[in-house]
Order: C-alpha cells, then sequence, then structure tokens
C-alpha cells in the first residue's frame, strides 16, 4: 500500500522533515513494502521557507536579524528570482524557540527582527513576499516591525516611537501611528500573510487571550498586554477591505504571531492560510488521492490543530480524496468527537506510549518511531485486508 506522510514539526524537539523521516522509519519496521510518500508541511510558523524551498526548489539566502529579545538571529528566506516572489518566516526571525525558557516574557519581546528580514527581501529585488507566521515569541502586534520599516508613533501629541521596540506592554498608550515611511519601503510590492491561525487581535482567541499564555506570560501580564493591544488596535485604524472599511484588529488572522498580522494588514496586506498555501505548493490534494492512508503529526494535536494548522489542512485533503488519516502527535488533547469531525481516523499519542512528556521529549524521534509502528500494526495490515 502507499503511505502519504506529511507532518509539522515537533515544536522543540523535530522539524518538519526530521519527523516524516523518523515516521517513515517506524512504519517500516512493521510494514516495509509500503511505499512512503514523504511531504514535511508548515502552516505558515516554523519549517515553512524549508517547506517551500523544497517544493519549489528555490535557493535559501542567509541573512542576520535582531531576535525577540535584540540578539543577533541567523534566518534564511527563499528568493524566486523568475517570480520574484521571497518566502520568510516569522519564527526563524522571532520565534519562541529563539527565547531561552527561564526569559519568556511576551511583554517585552518584539518583532524588529522580522521588519528587518522584510526589509532585507525587498532590497535585494522581491515584489511580492509571502509571510510565513506563526511560532513567534512576541505579543507586540507587530510594532516593532512597522518600526524596523520607518513607522513613528505619538501618545497624545508626544513623540513615542521608541516603545515601539520595547514590546506590547509597551503600547498601552501610543494613540497614533505614521506609516507613511514602511508604506513607502513596501510601495509596489505584494505582501501576503500565510498565517498558521485565523484569530483576531483581540478577545479569546485573540494574541493575548489565545496565546500569550505559552509564550511565558502569567495570567495579570495576559490581561496587561490585551489592554495595551485594544489600544494598540484602535491606533492602527481601518484598512479598505473588498470596499468596505473594517478595524484591523478584528481581520482573521490579525492576532497570528503575536499580533503581527494586524501589523501586515495595516500596510496592505492580504492573508491565506498557511497550510493552504504549503498543501497547494506541495500538490497534497494530487498525493492524497495516490494513497490509500495519509499520517500527519504535530507536537500538540489541541484546539488549535481544528482551526487552519497542518492536522486539519491534511485531513480535509484526506478526506476530500476519501482517504483516511491517521494522526501522531506528541499529546492528544482533543477527544475522539472533534477529532472524528474533521477527518481523522485514527490519533497516537507519544506521551501516552512514553508513559511521560518528560520521557517523550527526551527522545522524541524514537518514540515517534514506535508511534508509527504501532499504527501501522493496526493500519497497514487493516487496509490490505479490507483492500
Amino acid at each position: 500500500m502507499r503511505v502519504l506522510v506529511a507532518p509539522d514539526s515537533f515544536t522543540g524537539t523535530m522539524s518538519a522533515a526530521q519527523a516524516a523521516e523518523a515516521i517513515a522509519a517506524g512504519w517500516a519496521r512493521e510494514a516495509p513494502g509500503d511505499v512512503l510518500d514523504l511531504a514535511p508541511m508548515s502552516d505558515g510558523g516554523p519549517g515553512f521557507v524549508a517547506a517551500m524551498a523544497a517544493t519549489l526548489q528555490i535557493t535559501l539566502r542567509d541573512c542576520v536579524v535582531s531576535g525577540p529579545l535584540g540578539e543577533p538571529a541567523f534566518v534564511q528566506f527563499a528568493f524566486d528570482t523568475t517570480t520574484g516572489t521571497a518566502y520568510v518566516e516569522s519564527a526563524q526571525a522571532v520565534g519562541l524557540d529563539l527565547i531561552p525558557s527561564a526569559d519568556r516574557d511576551p511583554r517585552i519581546t518584539t518583532s524588529w527582527g522580522l521588519g528587518e528580514l522584510l526589509a532585507e527581501v525587498v532590497r535585494v529585488g522581491a515584489r511580492r513576499v509571502v509571510v510565513g507566521l506563526g511560532g513567534t515569541g512576541v505579543c507586540d502586534g507587530g510594532a516593532g516591525l512597522l518600526a524596523a520599516l520607518g513607522a513613528t508613533a505619538d501618545a497624545n501629541a508626544v513623540d513615542v516611537t521608541p516603545r515601539l521596540r520595547e514590546g506590547g506592554i509597551a503600547l498601552a498608550d501610543v494613540s497614533y501611528i505614521d506609516l507613511s515611511k514602511p508604506l513607502a519601503m513596501i510601495s509596489g510590492v505584494e505582501i501576503v500573510v500565510a498565517s498558521d491561525v485565523d484569530s483576531p487581535l483581540l478577545g479569546p482567541r485573540g494574541a493575548a487571550h489565545g496565546f500569550a499564555a505559552q509564550k511565558g506570560a502569567e495570567p495579570d501580564a495576559v490581561e496587561a498586554l490585551e489592554s495595551a493591544l485594544s489600544a494598540w488596535s484602535a491606533a492602527l485604524g481601518t484598512v479598505n477591505v473588498l470596499g468596505t472599511m473594517k478595524q484591523v484588529g478584528v481581520l482573521l488572522g490579525a492576532g497570528a504571531g503575536g499580533g503581527i498580522g494586524a501589523a501586515l494588514f495595516a500596510l496592505g496586506a492580504t492573508r491565506q492560510p498557511g497550510i493552504d498555501y504549503v498543501i497547494s505548493a506541495s500538490e497534497i490534494a494530487r498525493r492524497a488521492q495516490e494513497a490509500d492512508l495519509v499520517i500527519t503529526g504535530e507536537g500538540s494535536f489541541d484546539w488549535q490543530s481544528l482551526r487552519g494548522k497542518v492536522v486539519s489542512g491534511v485531513a480535509s485533503a484526506a478526506l476530500a480524496a476519501g482517504r483516511p488519516v491517521v494522526v501522531l502527535a506528541g499529546r492528544v488533547e482533543v477527544g475522539r468527537r472533534e477529532w472524528a469531525g474533521i477527518g481523522v481516523s485514527g490519533a497516537y499519542s507519544l506521551v501516552d506510549l512514553a508513559g511521560s512528556a518528560e520521557v517523550a521529549m527526551a527522545d522524541g524521534p524514537e518514540w515517534l518511531k514506535q508511534a508509527a509502528a504501532r499504527a501501522a500494526r493496526s493500519w497497514s495490515r487493516g487496509l490490505q485486508v479490507r483492500s
């Protein structure tokens, strides 16, 4: 039988490519005769640039920018000179994994480095920039990014531009943002936000309440960030969406990447779900049709997985092709009814297999191999018997 292996990265333990290789190795232990088609995926978060470069067979270029705490971050972007399209990744420039656990505080981290990266790709001639947005360690609404491109800010007619680089908590009293310099810099450049979630900037699923805690924020810090981002949303104002003026903060994806989506929308960016972008480029619909079974996976199979992430995107493609899809994840935090609702036929947890998160993370690739082998025992033989 043919198996399409299309996982996301397992944050902190494996890249998407490493996860795909581990799944293939584990599957082969039990079903060595199966044909495996490996398609490492990304939803716009970690691995987006690598996935696009591999799929489109374009060269990666190196760049050094400022990380979320101001330290140097070594990043890569993919530039297709034929189309003038550059692919960049927020997780490389301002990712959560760049910040030591003890130093994670989204009140003070900045997206400045992503602004530097955008400036660089425009400098080398990009006329279209696709920004993979996800996996960040910031919650500053993209203020740092805008400042790196030349934006200035006022608070009751007092210049407070330096605050744009000081993290989300510093935005509480920003009342006006001047985007004339950033807009001039990107004039004639199309920007596409390929985000991993469709969350708005504010509210229960927004940048602060939805994601700041996993970036290191305590409950009181989450509330303070929500308040600061509310002021920031008002300062960003409205944009024209299909002839209707809409508040930037309410747009789908405005809360992605710690609110960086909102800043990019203020610059005229449009949005496409990151997973849809990668699925289209990777021809997953065709490859799923040619497979008998589809395997996907990620670090945590949770509520976010059901909304615009790799698992839901791959499951949708498999469902359209009439193929069963199995999820291998570090943790499985959604119930059978929830994952069955998006077309998933089975889910395996590395933590359950290993006995604890600590043991599973100590050797993620080996536990993923074991999970894949266990799945193969059920699915490879079962499908072969049914066929």
